[in-house]
């Protein structure tokens, strides 16, 4: 259950750089892992320097979501929850 989740934040210093490269699936295999099991993820950082439109389309289809989000700061992890 979402709710029982605990909340994750993470900065991009501690991530791949191949993750924004979405053809190399680590993107990919990180969205179906905090999906699969019910984790709530913030990844807090400056995301304006990417300009792949299927990464972009990528963030914001997580930020609509109730798992994963994008955010520029950590104060804009609300969404986490308790």
């Amino acid at each position: 259950m979402i709710n029982s989740a605990i909340p994750i934040i993470v900065h991009p210093f501690a991530i791949v750089e191949d993750f924004g490269n979405l053809s190399t699936g680590i993107a990919g295999e990180v969205v179906q892992k905090v999906v699969n099991y019910s984790y709530r993820l913030a990844i807090v950082g400056d995301f304006s320097s990417y300009t792949s439109k299927l990464l972009l389309d990528l963030i914001c289809e997580c930020n609509n979501g109730n798992h994963l989000y994008f955010v520029e700061s950590e104060l804009r992890t609300g969404k986490l929850g308790n």
